[in-house]
């Protein structure tokens, strides 16, 4: 396969998490971007209302892409959970609870792969696609920090399932690329209560990252 091969012009381009900082920024870059002919861009607050976590609108979306009668050439997962109404990030194992466990994981993990479950049938077989899924530096395996569990460990999910998913793409459609992308530290909602690169700088001094409470996921 090439790696560096262009992705075909006129095709869709389609976002998940659309209302998010991070997705909606790549909407409006692609709404301006030549080589697509159409973007669709899916939130929990557009219409349809699209929530990953609920695989009927998932469905859903799948259907709106193919009536669109374009080729799926760029899906971009953007949507993620790292704290919300009475959920923080753990910061030590005594902070451990199922609920918030599974909420991280719901988001995190079980949503974007039913985005793949969806979407990937509609990747054409021939030409360069991209499918790609935000992920985090914090779900490395090479993790010394502790704290963080929930989304630490929905998001090294994520990056199995992506993984799982690609090699199974790659005998169908040899030059689609499915993939997970760390899009370092961005200011939005979600890491507002850490500071200004409060992220990366606790990497750096081994520090646990953590903060007070903040409105829920968008």
């Amino acid at each position: 396969m090439d790696h560096a091969a262009p992705l075909p012009t006129g095709g869709l381009a389609v976002v998940f998490g659309a209302s998010g900082a991070i997705g909606g920024a790549i909407a409006e870059r692609l709404r301006v971007d030549p080589r697509f002919a159409d973007v669709l861009a899916f939130s929990r607050s557009g219409t349809p209302s699209v929530d990953v976590t609920d695989e009927a609108a998932v469905a859903e979306a799948a259907e709106a892409i193919k009536t669109r009668g374009l080729a799926p050439r760029l899906v971009v997962v953007a949507t993620g959970f790292l704290h919300g109404a009475g959920q923080q990030p753990e910061k030590t194992w005594r902070h451990l609870d199922g609920a918030a466990l599974a909420r991280s994981f719901a988001v995190n993990a079980i949503g974007p792969a039913l985005v793949l479950k969806h979407v990937l049938p509609l990747v054409p077989r021939d030409g360069r696609s991209v499918v790609a899924a935000l992920s985090a530096r914090a779900a490395s395996s090479e993790n010394t920090l502790g704290g963080w569990y929930g989304y630490r460990a929905s998001k090294a999910a994520l990056n199995q399932l992506v993984r799982s998913a690609a090699a199974e793409l790659c005998r169908r459609s040899k030059e689609a690329v499915c993939v997970t992308l760390y899009p370092g530290h961005v200011e939005s909602d979600l890491s507002a209560p850490f500071g200004v690169g409060a992220v990366g700088a606790a990497h750096d001094r081994g520090a646990p990252l953590t903060g007070p409470a903040a409105p829920p996921r968008s």
